[in-house]
């Protein structure tokens, strides 16, 4: 016998997602969202290859809010991109992954190596039936004049101070505060700055 984790809820699973409660990923409004993010993901990068300056006006209509001279290097993966907040002057490298379920911000001055993954999305550990299609999230914040490293991922619900950096190739499982240096798997703050 299957549970109905839904039973009594009249929301649709897009509408559970938003509110960052369990949802199954097969709302068709989900799946339009999720392709209409590839497909401006593909159009930013086809139209970078050939005017890096010209191709912004795509990535702005792909994402949330894009700050004043804001520089994201392609290739961009995201869900929806509509939740990602990149603050002014932050530059990202290459294959950044930002899936976002959930909100992911980052904040001002911010520099992102390449290969960084941002993950908000979660899913239940406990056993029981459809415990694998069931998912939920968690914002991820990004302070001020934070550096991540080259491969650094950062765990859903996870808040990293201003003024923070994040050494190459670390998991961030748990927030990191303001001021320090961090890293490892998991991340651990090894001084301060």
């Amino acid at each position: 016998m299957l549970t109905d984790h839904f039973a009594g809820d009249p929301r649709t699973n897009l509408e559970r997602m938003e509110a960052g409660d369990l949802y199954i990923a097969d709302d068709p409004e989900i799946g339009r969202r999720q392709q209409r993010a590839v497909a401006l993901a593909a159009r930013y990068q086809a139209a970078y290859a050939e005017d890096a300056a010209a191709a912004r006006p795509v990535l702005a209509e792909l994402l949330g809010a894009l700050g004043e001279e804001a520089h994201v290097r392609p290739p961009l993966y995201v869900d929806y991109g509509s939740n990602i907040t990149i603050g002014a002057r932050t530059f990202v490298n290459y294959n950044l992954t930002a899936l976002d379920v959930a909100a992911v911000v980052i904040g001002e001055d911010c520099q992102i190596g390449p290969n960084v993954q941002l993950l908000t999305p979660t899913h239940p550990v406990e056993p029981g039936p459809r415990r694998d299609k069931l998912e939920a999230a968690k914002p991820i914040t990004i302070g001020d004049n934070v550096w991540l490293g080259g491969g650094v991922i950062v765990c859903p619900g996870v808040s990293i101070g201003d003024d923070s950096v994040i050494g190459a190739g670390s998991v961030v499982t748990r927030d990191v505060p303001a001021g320090v240096v961090a890293l490892g798997n998991p991340a651990r703050v090894v001084r301060s700055l």
